[in-house]
């Protein structure tokens, strides 16, 4: 689920006919091992950690709209951590789980970027599917831990929703990311979802900033998601991958990433009525702005992967900023 599956996915052909169909896939080139044994830098290139912000960005304005919410007393740190470790653990998760999931399927023989870990061949891809399902295990004790501190049980529930929309994003037999659907499932979990629940950890309620700022993240992950399809959107269409921006076209896609980048800030203006220093999340604008004029004119794969990383620090940017406005 990746706005997080595909951060930085792809930014290199295989081959060099520039016809992606005739292409030539790691597993083409080489059987499996043929690369050599996964190194360190491998596995840390794997677990995508340009896509953390993503999942920094919710928690950081959820526990700052949460502290607002707070009847009496202090906020609770600990409890932040681990709403923390619950996402982090998440994406990496996530993106293990994508990294299995599309190599054994075969989408990654048409990828443009690095070779992945499970369709380079370098690493077993049983090796994968455990690491990618330690760090869901990892995400279920952290969260496991806040339902126990909070005493609020049904929270197992959405831990349980979130791991499942997690591995189905590219895993099981019809998976929603195939299906144009990553976005939509993006925006609730990445952005609602986390959002909310930091909130309601701490206060045990979900304000109105906690929603509407959960709407703002929500919509930049979308954003992250948008133009990591527009790179890869021919490459998608030929592995059979039928993502939104193949379903809509490139032209509606960069529009609508344009949309999902921007309409945050509106949102920002107004709580910046109410929370004065949230003007300052503004000056997220300079990496929003080049993010969507590159979108818009980009004609090469590494011009998206510039987006990418721009588009990865706006949100990081505008939830931490968000947060702090409101908490402090």
């Amino acid at each position: 689920m990746n706005p997080a599956d595909d951060l930085a996915k792809r930014s290199r052909t295989h081959g060099r006919s520039g016809n992606p169909a005739k292409a030539s896939s790691p597993r083409a080139a080489a059987p499996a091992g043929a690369a050599g044994p996964a190194t360190a830098a491998d596995w840390i290139s794997g677990a995508r950690l340009r896509t953390l912000p993503l999942a920094i960005a919710p928690v950081a304005l959820g526990t700052g709209a949460g502290v607002i919410a707070i009847a009496e007393g202090a906020w609770h740190p600990a409890r932040a951590l681990l709403a923390l470790v619950v996402a982090l653990a998440l994406q990496i998760g996530v993106n293990y789980s994508n990294d299995y999931s599309d190599g054994v399927r075969g989408t990654d023989d048409h990828r443009v970027g690095p070779a992945r870990l499970t369709a380079s061949g370098a690493v077993n891809p049983r090796h994968v599917l455990v690491v990618a399902l330690s760090f869901f295990a990892l995400a279920a004790l952290a969260g496991l831990a806040l339902v126990v501190i909070t005493q609020q049980w049904w929270l197992i529930a959405v831990g349980a929703a979130a791991i499942v929309a997690a591995w189905f994003y590219t895993g099981g037999k019809r998976p929603y990311g195939y299906a144009g659907l990553g976005e939509l499932f993006v925006f609730i979990f990445f952005g609602l979802v986390a959002t909310a629940g930091s909130a309601f950890v701490q206060a045990l309620t979900v304000n109105f900033e906690a929603w509407l700022g959960g709407v703002g993240v929500g919509l930049l992950a979308c954003a992250v998601l948008m133009a990591n399809n527009l790179r890869d959107v021919e490459q998608d269409r030929v592995a059979g991958k039928r993502t939104l921006a193949v379903l809509i076209g490139p032209l509606a896609g960069r529009i609508l990433f344009v949309l999902f980048a921007l309409v945050p800030f509106g949102i920002a203006v107004f709580f910046a009525l109410f929370y004065p220093t949230a003007w300052l999340v503004l000056f997220a604008l300079l990496a929003a702005v080049p993010a969507c004029i590159i979108v818009l004119t980009a004609k090469t794969p590494r011009e998206l992967i510039l987006a990418l990383q721009l588009t990865s620090i706006t949100a990081l940017l505008y939830g931490v900023g968000l947060g702090l406005a409101f908490a402090l």
